[in-house]
């Protein structure tokens, strides 16, 4: 059974497509790196997994047509943290993180102890303890990206959709925050399909690539067989050098002579 799968997904605005008849799938406990140039449909693709968008086509989740999953049962299953996430000014961590129960408390019920307990959980596995009182839009944007992710993780999903989650972070900060996504995905067997930006982190994080270049699927496979520097010249327009230093892959742009 695979984790999340789509078949011959397309996203239309207007008149143009944002996705193709793309169609792919991610086994479960699988960590997915969605790459491409800007505005070749990445964004669209997530959001057309995770119900957010109208799409034709089908997807699935866990193995279940997802048009059949009720929009409560599918925050359930899945998870989704946006590029630019909207932060209530006046709510504090605590609250924002206990958000992510919401899917799990009844109708017109309140969070219960054990919804307290899993959300103080997440703020502890994101090291937020210390910041649960403040107020999130007073936070910097890396200790944010972690809130983030905790409020995520307190939907206690199968499936984690992250959209560009190192944007706008420093270097330190993007290893951090993608460290400890890695290793929720170890200990607790979570799916991950992630847009990402920096091909040379995605290497080192992904098991899995597929390739986003106007609207469709180019390629998808292990990291090596995806990072061909004749590929990612053709897509991105850029001669770059794919090397492997310590069996780590890199991908280096070649400055183009003046």
């Amino acid at each position: 059974m695979t984790a999340v799968a789509a078949r011959s997904v397309s996203v239309k605005y207007g008149s143009r497509f944002a996705v193709a008849d793309v169609s792919f799938s991610v086994e479960p406990g699988t960590w997915a790196a969605l790459i491409g140039p800007n505005g070749a449909g990445k964004s669209s693709l997530l959001r057309a997994v995770a119900g957010l968008t109208a799409h034709s086509g089908r997807v699935e989740l866990i193995g279940v047509d997802a048009a059949e999953v009720t929009r409560r049962d599918r925050a359930r299953l899945l998870a989704f943290v946006a590029q630019t996430p909207l932060f209530p000014p006046a709510m504090t961590v605590a609250e924002y993180v206990l958000l992510g129960r919401t899917p799990h408390v009844r109708y017109f019920g309140s969070e219960s102890p054990n919804d307290r307990r899993i959300a103080s959980d997440a703020l502890r596995a994101l090291d937020l303890e210390s910041l649960a009182e403040r107020a999130i839009a007073s936070l910097s944007g890396g200790e944010r990206q972690r809130a983030v992710i905790a409020r995520a993780l307190a939907q206690q999903p199968q499936i984690l959709l992250l959209d560009e989650p190192t944007t706008g972070l420093d270097l330190g900060r993007q290893q951090e925050v993608l460290e400890i996504v890695d290793d929720l995905r170890r200990s607790r067997g979570i799916t991950i399909v992630a847009a990402m930006h920096d091909l040379s982190l995605a290497a080192q994080f992904a098991g899995r690539m597929l390739f986003v270049a106007d609207a469709h699927l180019v390629a998808s496979g292990e990291p090596r067989d995806v990072l061909q520097e004749h590929l990612l010249r053709l897509h991105f327009g850029q001669s770059v050098r794919v090397v492997e230093d310590g069996g780590a892959l890199l991908v280096v742009p070649i400055r183009t002579a003046s």
